[in-house]
């Protein structure tokens, strides 16, 4: 990847309207040759099988899982040797370069952004003759369950049914997190990766089944938890420093409660507070003296911790951010120091900035001190984007506009992306 640097500070936003392209013949060999490689590089010995398709054509819609860096390429080599399109947010297309990235057959989109732009990009690729593979959950997994996955699946598998016959088919994928946790993609463990592309419903199947139940089953098919399939499978992930980042989703002691003291170094995750440490073994487990903890148990307390204190005392936190800019394709802004607030109702950026752009966004709301807020209501994002050291530039939470994606990285102690990101999605249920 480039360094992602907006060079010329063009604020120009991306052009989501134009058609995606079929990948060209002679890039398919790159595309499933470097898919292949990244594969053997990782050691999984990645297994691949097909249910329910046989005499079924395609092109499929096809609803994928979505848990760490490794559906990337898995996804290609599951509809080897056809050609697909991928829904992708605006980090590829800066770190890649457009040409490039729309070659490979990728359709922008940014994050819990609703874009009708979109729905009309995934046509023409079906009109193509090409599937198409969604990930609905829009982001690595923080822990190695299902992310919120948005409530208009169903309707839209009915409508590509309806309107180009298209399959409703299911990307299954497991050790992806397990080999590359979110909160530390830069060491890869050793262990086992696989993956089924399974029909979900025929195209005339789905024509006859109410929205709802295609909701629910494709909410169904996504559901996982990769600790207890690791456990079922007596499964081992191995390598160096397997606990190295997992303060970031796991941030308060199971022990004393404290919150925003928890460390990690190489298979140790600690507390600051009470100085207790949890080792993390290959099999999956955090263990304290005589005690077994699990990862995912200790993150749903953590949920219900964040909602419970939300209920009590409700919502009101402002925390001092570094913000950046992602336009388009030429890579990041800095528009410097700013705030970062929320409330019951929303989320606002305010900032100052540094300069006059060639493109004011839409969202863009000028007070009479020269401030910029932007607004991001709760009740139209089903969820906030973590990310715990992307670009190596630390926590941060990311929100987008139509115009533009904002990376919000802050240092304040109580910056936690993963409680944001729990507050954010209760607002959303409460509000909708």
């Amino acid at each position: 990847m480039c360094a992602l640097i907006n060079k010329k500070d063009d604020m120009t936003p991306f052009d989501m309207t134009v058609p995606p392209k079929r990948t060209p013949f002679f890039l398919l060999p790159l595309m499933w040759g470097g898919s292949f490689l990244m594969t053997a590089l990782s050691k999984s010995k990645l297994q691949i099988k097909k249910t329910g398709l046989k005499g079924i054509k395609p092109p499929y819609l096809v609803i994928s899982m979505h848990q760490g860096f490794s559906d990337y390429y898995i996804a290609p080599l599951a509809l080897f040797p056809r050609r697909a399109f991928y829904v992708s947010d605006m980090e590829g297309f800066a770190g890649f370069g457009k040409s490039l990235y729309r070659a490979l057959g990728c359709i922008g989109k940014r994050r819990y952004v609703s874009d009708f732009t979109v729905v009309k990009n995934i046509s023409h690729a079906f009109s193509k003759k090409n599937s198409v593979v969604i990930f609905p959950e829009s982001r690595h997994s923080n822990i190695g369950t299902t992310s919120k996955i948005p409530d208009n699946m169903g309707k839209l598998a009915k409508y590509y049914a309806k309107k180009f016959n298209t399959p409703l088919v299911i990307l299954l994928i497991h050790g992806s997190y397990l080999k590359n946790p979110f909160w530390d993609e830069e060491h890869t463990r050793n262990g086992k990766l696989e993956a089924e592309l399974r029909l979900a419903y025929t195209a005339e199947k789905l024509l006859k089944t109410d929205e709802k139940t295609v909701q629910k089953k494709i909410e169904e098919f996504l559901s996982y938890d990769e600790y207890d399939w690791q456990k079922k499978n007596s499964l081992l992930y191995t390598g160096k420093n397997l606990a190295q980042g997992l303060h970031l989703p796991l941030y308060t002691c199971p022990l004393c409660k404290t919150k925003y003291k928890m460390q990690s170094e190489g298979d140790k995750l600690f507390c600051t507070s009470c100085k207790k440490e949890f080792t993390l073994t290959p099999e999956g487990k955090l263990i304290s003296d005589d005690k077994t903890f699990s990862p995912v148990e200790w993150y749903n307390e953590e949920r219900e911790a964040a909602i419970n204190e939300l209920k009590k005392h409700g919502v009101k936190r402002t925390f001092n951010v570094q913000i950046e800019a992602l336009p388009n394709e030429h890579g990041f802004i800095k528009l410097g120091e700013g705030t970062l607030c929320l409330t019951k109702d929303e989320f606002t950026i305010n900032f100052r900035p540094q300069k006059k752009y060639n493109y004011t966004p839409k969202d863009w709301r000028f007070g009479n001190d020269g401030i910029v807020t932007i607004s991001f209501p709760h009740k139209i994002r089903e969820s906030v984007q973590t990310e715990y050291n992307y670009r190596h530039h630390g926590r941060a939470v990311v929100l987008s506009c139509k115009d533009a994606t904002y990376y919000l990285y802050s240092d304040d102690e109580d910056f936690n992306p993963t409680e944001l990101q729990f507050i954010a999605e209760e607002l959303y249920d409460r509000l909708r």
